[in-house]
């Protein structure tokens, strides 16, 4: 670990159990699948086999005559004309036209999983099939398919003339990139493309909905945002918000996948036409074809340096696939492909672009991943030209403190230049590499943190502990990184904190778990609720004491009056407040705001390449990132290696493969080839602390920046093994000897 200055801390940076951990590893922890209710029945979703065809009819009357069949919803339950439905209610069951392969159509719910599946079968549909739209740079040409026929691009300058798949230019300039590229005495170019891939979480989406007859929706489900899926049910419904109760069940991996809502609102409808609770549960094929993996991407990018190795120039064409509806990635991908670097003159044209593929969704840290693997690739090609060693050319022209930042804002201390330093100094980058075929590769990657809205309640024990009840699901520990930054502003032990994720009736607003902003953010809250505590038991314990709340002071678990006549610890104070006297309980919500602080992440990555058959073999993997103030240093371990693996998934073997007429060919784990334990070696850390100025602790969202390395560092490993700059993913052993044959 390398730690720049920072406070002494009694609880944060230590390694203790995880609060959830006894009844996971037990089987006691409820999950979506998991959810039983009285009268239960079981739905099931149909799904287009087309990947883009006009619904000319559906009938669903052999259907409805099966016994056992309970309810049958279409996209006509949702209560408005379909065509002006927005699109969230669209992805959720097809309007006129369905714009993938694995599009839901229809759902019934029966009295078990077969006969649903059954009624499924027996729904009769007619299509009129349309050619699809399938790779991201044809989509954007005149002439192509149309998803939305009257879709018009927004550009700075307005909407376009003419329908298009293409959804949004968004264009970023700064400087004079013309008159940067004329300053260069070396420019190195390429054109990157990655695959749509998917978050490869273990647990398949699964909600259970009951519809009571006063209008009170109840939706249990395995969501990383319940108040955000609350929401977007309210909206698809067209229901209040007052009348839905979402609650979070424990949740089987996520990674981003998991926040926008696939079931809970199907599962409500045909709840409410059969009176009873509906649970559905997809199956893989589903998960795959139905849900949202990330985008594809092609990338033109160009980058300018003088001779003596400082970058002048960058410009990128970025177009990234959203699948069949908008998205917002490459918005996303200009904010951090040059966000670690200083670079005078640039220029970003990005585009985002629907297919008839599942419309996208986030996958830790979106875009970043791709733009990445243009950008570093770059990076390291420019410095093999000039003849530099690459981590001292990312140092000269490192992001510090002042630089502008990925909105146009300076940098404030942002940590790269730490991070980059860790890994030069490390054992890995300094040790040999003996062997033939064998190549090392380092990159740099970054996500920006977000803070957003958080709530959070705390009472007091009678016997001095604390309950804290909090309405972020916990997808990576957090429920123990809260409760540990609560211990530390009230001075107590970590174990004297009882964390509890509650669901949306039962807290403040929280928004989603996604954007490494929970321990960031809701440890805002926290600690703002934690000094809400001490405030409010101050002002209970002055009339104790014969002193006003003025004369109390509370510090590193310690009440005491200034003239240090008299104090008692947390525990003690509250056993004599609350254990004697009335309930005591206050709350901490923030708004802690988009961009605040980001993180920068390192890989550096050892390879051997198998030039008969084209396996790459990853050697060793060091994974260097700056957490800020790792609160838990074995969970920001965790995140950080989790990012790490996912990385050399999506760098050597993991893509969506669709055939000429839009089928998913790969759509199960025997065939959708995410890495084994055989697949990664042991992965080592280092973790770099440099404090967030924007956070009370330091801290800087872990969750990640860790796996937007990973591509570039790989593929410039493979590319030194080989000889062959590797510009496409995945780098499977097809795709290895297609470009190193005959070179």
């Amino acid at each position: 670990m390398v730690t720049t200055d920072k406070p002494v801390y009694k609880v944060i940076g230590t390694r203790p159990i995880r609060p959830d951990g006894i009844d996971k590893v037990t089987g006691r922890a409820i999950y979506g699948a998991d959810i039983r209710q009285p009268g239960m029945l079981y739905g099931r979703v149909k799904r287009s086999p087309h990947a883009h065809a006009i619904i000319k009819r559906i009938n669903t009357e052999k259907a409805a005559a099966l016994k056992g069949v309970h309810a049958i919803v279409t996209a006509q339950d949702f209560g408005a004309d379909v065509a002006s439905l927005p699109d969230v209610s669209k992805n959720l069951l097809a309007g006129d036209k369905v714009l993938y392969r694995g599009h839901a159509i229809a759902a019934v719910a029966a009295t078990t999983d077969l006969i649903a599946r059954q009624a499924c079968d027996l729904i009769e549909v007619e299509y009129e099939i349309l050619e699809p739209a399938l790779d991201v740079r044809e989509a954007m040409l005149p002439g192509a398919p149309l998803l939305h026929p009257n879709q018009r691009t927004r550009t700075p300058a307005g909407p376009s003339e003419n329908p298009s798949n293409t959804v949004a230019q968004v264009a970023v300039a700064f400087g004079d990139v013309d008159k940067g590229f004329a300053e260069c005495d070396v420019i190195v170019d390429g054109e990157f493309k990655t695959r749509m891939v998917h978050q490869g979480y273990i647990e398949p989406q699964s909600a259970t909905a009951m519809w009571n007859p006063d209008g009170q929706i109840t939706v249990w489900t395995c969501t990383q945002g319940s108040f955000p899926a609350r929401q977007t049910l309210s909206q698809v419904l067209n229901h209040p918000v007052s009348k839905i109760k979402v609650v979070p069940t424990e949740i089987g991996g996520g990674f981003g996948g998991k926040i926008s809502i696939y079931l809970e609102p199907v599962a409500a409808l045909l709840s409410k036409k059969a009176f009873r609770p509906v649970k559905i549960t997809m199956d893989r094929a589903d998960v795959f074809e139905g849900t949202g993996p990330t985008p594809g991407t092609s990338i033109k990018a160009k980058l300018g340096a003088t001779k003596d190795g400082k970058f002048r120039a960058f410009y990128a064409d970025l177009a990234y696939e959203n699948g069949a509806f908008p998205g917002s990635a490459a918005n996303y991908a200009t904010m951090c492909i040059t966000a670690g670097y200083d670079i005078e003159h640039v220029k970003l044209d990005a585009y985002d672009v629907v297919v008839n593929k599942p419309r996208t969704q986030d996958y830790r840290a979106p875009s970043s991943p791709a733009a990445s693997f243009a950008m570093e690739q770059l990076i390291d090609e420019m410095a093999q030209k000039l003849g530099k060693d690459v981590e001292e050319l990312r140092l000269q022209n490192v992001c510090r403190e002042g630089t502008r930042g990925p909105m146009g804002m300076p940098h404030r201390a942002p940590g790269h230049e730490e991070t980059l330093q860790a890994a030069k100094a490390s054992a890995h980058y300094n040790s040999p590499l003996e062997g033939p075929n064998r190549g090392r590769g380092t990159a740099s990657g970054f996500w920006f943190n977000v803070g957003l809205r958080s709530s959070v309640s705390v009472s007091v024990f009678p016997d001095g502990t604390v309950s804290l009840i909090e309405g972020s699901t916990d997808i990576g520990g957090t429920r123990a990184s809260l409760a540990m930054q609560l211990a530390e502003t009230l001075g107590i032990a970590y174990e004297d904190v009882k964390p509890e994720v509650v669901d949306t009736d039962s807290v403040g607003y929280n928004d989603v778990t996604a954007g490494s902003r929970v321990t960031f953010g809701t440890g805002m809250a926290v600690h703002e609720a934690g000094k809400n505590l001490a405030k409010e038991m101050a002002a209970r314990l002055a009339p104790t004491w014969s002193v006003t709340p003025d004369d109390i002071e509370f510090a590193d678990g310690v009440f005491k009056t200034k003239d240090g006549s008299k104090s008692g610890n947390f525990k003690e104070i509250a056993q004599a407040v609350v254990g004697r006297g009335p309930g005591l309980t206050v709350s901490g919500s923030v708004n802690a705001g988009f961009l605040q602080g980001g993180g920068f992440a390192h890989a550096i990555v050892d390879v051997e390449v198998d030039p008969e058959t084209g396996k790459v073999t990853i050697l060793k993997y060091t994974a260097v990132q700056d957490a800020g103030t790792a609160i838990h240093p074995a969970y920001v371990e965790g995140q950080m290696q989790g990012g790490a693996v996912q990385g050399i998934g999506w760098a050597l073997n993991e893509e969506y493969y669709y055939d000429d007429s839009g089928r998913m060919a790969n759509s199960s784990y025997l065939d959708y080839r995410i890495p084994t334990t055989l697949d990664v070696p042991m992965i080592g850390t280092i973790i770099v602390e440099t404090p967030n100025p924007l956070h009370p602790f330091g801290v800087r969202g872990v969750g990640e920046p860790g796996i937007v390395p990973p591509l570039a560092a790989i593929a410039n490993a493979v590319s030194h093994a080989t000889g062959v700059r590797q510009t496409q993913l995945p780098m499977n052993p097809g795709r290895i000897l297609e470009t190193t044959r005959g070179k």
